[in-house]
This record gives structure tokens, sequence and C-alpha cells, in this order.
């Protein structure tokens, strides 16, 4: 067998040298510059995209939380919160899980047919009209009477939505007073700072300071969410009462109204990009803990994703606005399996580009397996 040259060993040495120096020079300058833990392009190390830098002197919390959605009375809203429920129940004892109580916030002002099934808190809407038809504003006064009425014994609350459903046991992932949040990517302080200067003024500090989050997936204290919740109910209404704000954030406005009420309040929250998964677009359940079944998912019988335009096959929640999906529904094309690995000539990772990298196919046989096991097992489905 041949001796590779001294030279080639030399070359190979700088080589993997050099690229060490820049991997730590880049991961510390970007702690450095902002004060978190934001690792471009290294995210895929470490599930925690970003912390508070007093984050290193805390420990773990390991609490129990209280599962809280707000929903309303609409038939839409309710089958998706049972199927949510139903997953609640099965991995709140399951190792590895903090979760505790669970409450429905209803915003209907009345009592509805699932406050049996459900463990329901009844709340008051908005005053008619200044939701202007846009219904989610509802959602911090929910939050702000709720915590009025509320005994519970936790000392943390997650923040959750309908269509969640936990897909791994979930840990109290907050530190502390750091609430853990989701980042999303179309959250972008930074890219809006004429419009949030309107609410978050220059002497509370950079727009940085607002997290690129909303208000759900969101581990929280209680006594830290009563402090934030009249303020993020009080920046909804004023930013949809702003026509330019309206206009630039439309859905995502009372995401952005968390934020910025949570920054005014000098709240930071972990980044944990391992909170939740995101069919179609992502990858592999992994160490996720929530589906968030928000997009459509499109698919011709091939197997193939047709985002944007209506699949020869679909599962979608809004194909179910005024009732709930049939029980066993049908799985996706073959194309589809729960999973399949692709091999892609190149998956490139900065600052790294790795050939032959195996990379996990959608998880939409999952979800749909997931629905209909709830749907099965849930009593007067289709009532």
């Amino acid at each position: 067998m041949g001796r590779a040259s001294p030279l080639l060993l030399v070359l190979l040495a700088l080589g993997f040298f050099l690229a060490t120096y820049n991997l730590i020079t880049m991961v510390v300058h970007n702690r450095a510059a902002s004060g978190k833990w934001v690792m471009d392009g290294l995210d895929w190390f470490d599930p925690i995209t970003g912390k508070p830098e007093e984050l290193n002197r805390v420990q773990a919390t390991n609490v129990k939380y209280h599962v809280v959605l707000t929903a309303t009375d609409a038939p839409y809203s309710k089958w998706q919160c049972r199927i949510m429920y139903y997953w609640y129940k099965k991995v709140r004892n399951v190792d590895g899980s903090d979760m505790g109580g669970f409450t429905r916030v209803l915003h209907s002002g009345s009592p509805d047919d699932l406050m049996e099934e459900i463990p329901t808190v009844v709340v008051d809407p908005l005053p008619d009209g200044l939701d202007r038809g846009y219904i989610v504003l509802n959602r911090p006064w929910a939050f702000v009477q709720w915590l009025e009425k509320a005994t519970i014994e936790e000392e943390y609350v997650l923040m959750a939505e309908p269509d969640h459903i936990f897909v791994n046991p979930l840990p109290n992932l907050a530190h502390g007073d750091h609430p853990a949040a989701f980042p999303f990517f179309y959250i972008k302080p930074a890219e809006n700072e004429k419009i949030l200067r309107k609410y978050y003024p220059e002497e509370k500090g950079p727009v940085t300071n607002i997290d690129p989050i909303g208000n759900s997936p969101v581990i929280i204290k209680k006594s830290i969410l009563e402090k934030i919740g009249p303020t993020w109910m009080n920046v909804s209404l004023t930013m949809k009462d702003d026509p330019e704000t309206d206009k630039a954030f439309g859905w995502v406005l009372e995401m952005y109204a968390y934020a910025i009420a949570s920054a005014l309040h000098g709240v930071q929250h972990i980044l944990h990009k391992d909170f939740m998964l995101q069919p179609p677009w992502d990858l592999e359940v992994g160490r996720k803990y929530i589906i968030h079944y928000t997009y459509g998912c499109d698919y011709n019988m091939k197997g193939e994703l047709t985002y944007g335009k209506i699949g020869e096959w679909r599962f979608d929640k809004r194909s179910y606005l005024r009732g709930p999906p049939p029980r066993n529904l049908s799985l996706p094309p073959r194309g589809v399996p729960e999973s399949v690995v692709c091999l892609r000539k190149y998956c490139t990772y900065r600052p790294f580009t790795i050939p032959g990298c195996l990379v996990h196919h959608f998880f939409v046989v999952r979800l749909v397996k997931m629905v209909n096991e709830a749907t099965a097992n849930i009593p007067r489905w289709d009532t």
C-alpha cells in the first residue's frame, strides 16, 4: 500500500486547522456581537439557536407547566381542539414530559358542547367590531381574562393552539425567568424597524431586542405572562388600528405584538428550533415536540409536492371549516412514505458542503396517522 507524501499530510493538517479556526472565530464573533448564541449555519448542532447571555448561569427548570390554548365554538376550532387534547393525554405521563394540567380558554362568551370533554374556562370575546374580522385579536384578551381567573398549581404555562399535535413528550424548555419560544423565519424585527419604532421606542434599545417569535408555542412563567398580557393586548389593538402596520404584518400582526410586548418588559426568550415542526416543509420529526399543521399538504399521485396547487391527494385543515374530517382519512400516495430517505447529491450546511447527505422526507404520513388515531378513539366524533 502506498504512503501519503509528507507534503500532502502537511496540507491536510493546515486545511483542518484553518477550517477549525474559522468555525470557532465565527461562533465567538456571533456570540460577542449579539449577546446570544445565534449560530448561523451551525444550528444543526444544537436545537437552541438563541439564548440570553445570563442563561449560562441558570440551571434547568424541570418543573411542570400548564397547557393552555384559546379557541372559539366554531366547528373548525372544536375538532382541532379535540385532536389536540387527545394527544395531550397520550403523552402527558410519558417519560420526559413536564406537562401538568390542561385548559381550553373558550372566548365565545358562553359554554359549548365540549365542556365535559375538555377542561374549559369561558371568557368574553372582544366587543363587537373591535377585532375587525381578525379573530386572533381575541387571543391576548382571552389570556388576560383567564389569568385573572386561573387557579392552577403549575408555575409555568405553555401557550398552545388547536392545530398543535404533541408528537414527542415535551419537557419544560424554559429556564428560570427566561421563557422558551419557537423562532419563526418570517418574523423579522430588523427588517421592519421603521414600523416597529411606533411601538418600541429607541430609548428601549435596538429592535433586535424583539425576539423573532409569536406567542405560541411559548413556555413562560405565569407571573411573567400576567405582566406581559395587558401590554400584548393593547399593542395588538393599537397595531391593528394603524393602517400601515396592519398592511405590513397582516395575519402575523398579533405575533409581532406579543414579541414587542415581551421586549417592552425586558423579557428575552430562549429560541428553540426543535420546539415545533410544520409539514410539509420540515424534513423529519426527530426530537421535535409539536406538529403544527397550519399549511396544506398537496401531492400528486406520484408523491410529488404540489404546493400552491390543489393536489390529487391533499390534507388541509381548511377543507373542514364546517365540520370535522371523516374518520380514517386516506394516506398520501406511496411516493410519500413516513420513513423514506431520499439521497441528494449534495446537502449543504454552511460552512461545509457534505456530499451524499441523507435527508428524511416529509412526515405527512405521520400526521395523517395521528389524526386518524385520534378520530378513531374520540367518542361521538362525527357529532
